[in-house]
């Protein structure tokens, strides 16, 4: 990840989502944040156009979201 790279985040509000924002923010990135809550197209739209370098979200979330070009990293949740 190099600075100002941009890294969507789909958690639940919690504590995971407080680490990752930190772990994203710690390595000289930006997050996205992505309510899980929102509809799949809302979510598409929101990746397509922030082209994140890596998407952070939970295993309860992976449903939530559309087919990714960009890794994915899961955290137990």
């Amino acid at each position: 990840m190099q600075p100002d790279d941009r890294v969507a985040l789909c958690v639940e509000r919690g504590l995971d989502m407080v680490v990752g924002m930190l772990a994203i923010l710690k390595s000289g990135a930006a997050y996205v944040p992505l309510d899980p809550a929102y509809p799949a197209e809302r979510l598409a739209f929101m990746i397509e156009d922030s082209t994140p370098v890596a998407v952070l979200a939970e295993a309860a979330t992976l449903a939530r979201l559309p087919a990714l070009a960009v890794p994915l990293l899961t955290v137990s949740g």
